[in-house]
Formats: C-alpha cells, sequence, structure tokens
C-alpha cells in the first residue's frame, strides 16, 4: 500500500476513496517531487519501480496461479482495462481547486499510469522489478527520447535522492513557480497538456469535459506503446541482457 498524500496546504490531501479510485502516490514522493520539482518524472518512475513494480510481479503470478496456461495477450488486455478505467477517475480525486488540485490530479494519472506499464511488463513475463523498468517509463511516456538519455536523468534524480535525504533540496523559492513547474513536468510524463490540465481545474466546469476524455486518451496510447515495447518478452528487450 502506498503511503496517504501529505497533509500540506500546498500540496492538499485528497479525500479517503473507495477501491476504484486510483491511489495518489506515496507521500514521500510527493516531497522529493516538489523539493525537486525539475526532476519529478524521474522521482516518480524510481518510486513506482519500487513501490509498484512488486506489487505487478505479485499479481501475475496470482493469475497464473489460478489460471496455468493463460495467454499473455489476455493478462496483458485485463491490466489495460483495469487502469485505463482508473485513469478515467483520476481527474477529481483530490476534490481540490486551482493549482495544487490540479498538480495532485496530474501525479496520480502519471502513479496511474506506471502502474498499467509495470503490469503489462508483467503480463509478458518481464520482470516489473528490474531497474530498466524505469528507464521504460520515461520513454514510453515520453519524457525522454531515447534510453540512454533516461537513464543519465535517472542516475541525476537517484543521487540528488540520496543528496536530499541528507542536506535538503528545497530553496527558498516561490511557491507557485513550484507548483506550475512540478505540474508541467508530470503532465509531460502523463501525456495531457499542462495548461489545459490547469484549467480544468480552475475554471468550473472544465474538468468534466477535459479530465475524463484526456486521461482516457493519453493512457491507452501509452498502453499500446507498452504492449509493443513488451510483447515480445525479456529477450527482446537489449538493455534487460546487459550483465
Amino acid at each position: 500500500m502506498t503511503d496517504p498524500v501529505p497533509v500540506d496546504p500546498t500540496v492538499p490531501a485528497p479525500p479517503a476513496a473507495p477501491q476504484d479510485v486510483p491511489e495518489a502516490p506515496p507521500a514521500t514522493l510527493w516531497d522529493r517531487m516538489r523539493d525537486d520539482p525539475q526532476y519529478a518524472p524521474e522521482h516518480l518512475a524510481l518510486e513506482a519501480v519500487r513501490r509498484l513494480g512488486p506489487e505487478a510481479a505479485q499479481w501475475v503470478a496470482r493469475e497464473r496461479a489460478a489460471r496455468p496456461g493463460v495467454p499473455a495477450e489476455e493478462l496483458a488486455d485485463q491490466a489495460v482495462r483495469r487502469f485505463v478505467n482508473r485513469a478515467r477517475l483520476s481527474g477529481a480525486v483530490s476534490g481540490a481547486a486551482g493549482l495544487p488540485g490540479a498538480v495532485i490530479d496530474i501525479g496520480v494519472l502519471a502513479w496511474t499510469q506506471a502502474r498499467l506499464v509495470l503490469h503489462v511488463a508483467a503480463a509478458y513475463g518481464v520482470d516489473p522489478t528490474h531497474r530498466d523498468r524505469a528507464t521504460d517509463l520515461l520513454v514510453l511516456q515520453k519524457v525522454h527520447k531515447v534510453a540512454e538519455s533516461a537513464r543519465l536523468a535517472l542516475g541525476v534524480a537517484a543521487g540528488r535522492e540520496r543528496a536530499g535525504a541528507l542536506f535538503g533540496l528545497a530553496g527558498e523559492r516561490p511557491l507557485g513557480r513550484v507548483m506550475l513547474q512540478l505540474g508541467v513536468r508530470l503532465a509531460q510524463m502523463a501525456g495531457v497538456r499542462a495548461a489545459k490540465r490547469i484549467v480544468a481545474k480552475v475554471v468550473p466546469g472544465a474538468a468534466i469535459v477535459l479530465g475524463t476524455w484526456a486521461n482516457s486518451s493519453a493512457t491507452k496510447d501509452l498502453a499500446d506503446r507498452a504492449r509493443a515495447l513488451y510483447r515480445g518478452g525479456p529477450e527482446h528487450l537489449p538493455q534487460q541482457r546487459r550483465p
């Protein structure tokens, strides 16, 4: 289970939700992303593999134990349906208006999409806990165009994560600017246009028009890319064969 979103006036916590409502990223991740918004997608990808990779591996093991011989395509279909449906709901998770609410909703969507990708990987027999899944996430979600630049950025983010734990990364920066940068970076990762997403939270009624459709469309596109990448299994992933 993930930690609750921190009780913080800049990032308000969403109310308790039923099981079918997508979970928010853990509180420690929100803190890390807010302190280092430039590398928010990389922090999210690293934390997703750490937290959600084992969940995906356990899910596929349970499904295969319950249904021996179940085709990988059927498992992938199941994962895609589940998380596309959750993505549709993620536009109204926070219940908060304005920029903080927009940032939460985008973060929830990006987290749900990461969960989808890792479950699709597991369905096709690709290890969802492998460190290269974080690289895959950043390339599939078009944060980086190629794996090499994604790996480099992940290395920087991991170093900043360790440094932040020791010294703290947050400086005296205007809060509104930090939240805007965080929102833009997460929107890039989630495949939605940041400006539209923020307007959807600020303008009454706009979220109804933009939220569900935009989340569903972006997540379906991501699912197609993930299936194309993982369908051949681990032997078709050269980075998986590195010593």
